[in-house]
């Protein structure tokens, strides 16, 4: 599957920093960080987009904040948007401060999640 490697990383960093247990899956044309088994962001090469964007699981609260950020797009594989999941553009994620951001709004909703 195609992916940027240099974001797998960024984010691999990010999320070992935050001593979170977490485990890798290729999937859906990227690369998932699971924790607690459960999505939380990820890596996406989309071909409507024509390039990278990271995804990210923040819920319906968080989504409805997020999403009317100008870098900020609605996760849609199918004609349909997925509920409480956001595709972040490459503008949204460049500096390591955003991308911190965005990995860390996935971590904390997965985390308040937990059933």
């Amino acid at each position: 599957m195609a992916y940027d490697d240099f974001l797998a990383d960024r984010i691999r960093h990010i999320i070992n920093a935050s001593s979170v247990t977490f485990h890798e899956k290729e999937m859906m044309g990227g690369l998932i960080f699971m924790v607690n088994d459960k999505m939380c962001c990820g890596t996406h090469y989309d071909k409507k987009f024509k390039g990278d964007l990271l995804m990210v699981k923040i819920g319906m609260v968080a989504y409805e904040e997020e999403i009317e950020k100008e870098v900020c797009l609605p996760m849609d594989f199918t004609g349909r948007s997925m509920r409480g999941y956001i595709f972040i553009t490459p503008e949204g994620f460049d500096m390591d401060e955003e991308l911190q951001y965005w990995v860390q709004k996935g971590l904390d909703f997965n985390q308040i999640s937990i059933t």
